[in-house]
């Protein structure tokens, strides 16, 4: 399993200021987020639980699953929440060439411009791997790449559920930035996690907001 941070370092979030890590505020609001939708059963499932709390999340979605799932994807924008774009094939930064990751996060942003109602240009890179060359380019672009300050780590098959929990309820401060994923892979941990995260932000004073 590969190593990663469940609360990101602050000397990271230093060395790469142009990213978006989190968003501080005076009034205790946090930006949940969710990778890799719109997935069946799964997407529908986390937008359930999220109008039980009247909660907003910003959704960053694979393209080629906009193109397989457009009734929840409709579904995704009609209650409100943010959308941003997660490429069109979940491709690695490190591992493509520029040009061709590039075209890769285009053929999603042809999807998502059809749609009049999105909030601006949001991007996050699947793995958060990104090259530099890639990063300069979509930032000309216009895009706000936004990584995060609190990975749920709901991805990690050999983390607990209670854990993955632990992750988010440990680590959630003012403005943090929250990943969570509404795939299969994540479903067992983010079904235990996600209600009662929700539960915990509310009950704590938090607010939920949707990243611009």
């Amino acid at each position: 399993m590969s190593f990663y941070w469940v609360k990101t370092n602050s000397f990271i979030k230093r060395v790469f200021s142009k990213y978006c890590w989190d968003i501080p505020n005076q009034e205790k609001k946090i930006y949940l987020t969710f990778d890799d939708g719109p997935t069946p059963e799964v997407t529908d499932w986390v937008l359930s639980e999220l109008k039980k709390f009247d909660a907003k999340a910003t959704f960053f979605c694979i393209g080629k699953n906009i193109n397989a799932n457009s009734s929840l994807f409709e579904r995704l924008i009609a209650e409100g929440h943010s959308i941003g774009n997660h490429t069109m094939n979940h491709i690695n930064g490190w591992k493509s060439q520029t040009n061709d990751y590039i075209e890769n996060v285009k053929n999603c942003a042809s999807i998502l411009s059809n749609e009049k109602r999105l909030n601006g240009l949001l991007f996050r890179p699947p793995y958060g791997k990104i090259k530099k060359a890639q990063s300069k380019i979509l930032r000309n672009l216009g895009y706000k790449i936004v990584m995060w300050d609190v990975l749920s780590a709901d991805f990690d098959q050999s983390i607990t559920p209670e854990k993955c929990l632990e992750n988010v309820t440990k680590n959630v401060t003012s403005g943090s930035v929250i990943v969570f994923h509404d795939s299969i892979k994540a479903s067992h941990n983010l079904k235990f996690a996600l209600p009662k995260t929700l539960h915990f932000l509310k009950e704590n004073g938090y607010k939920f907001d949707i990243i611009h």
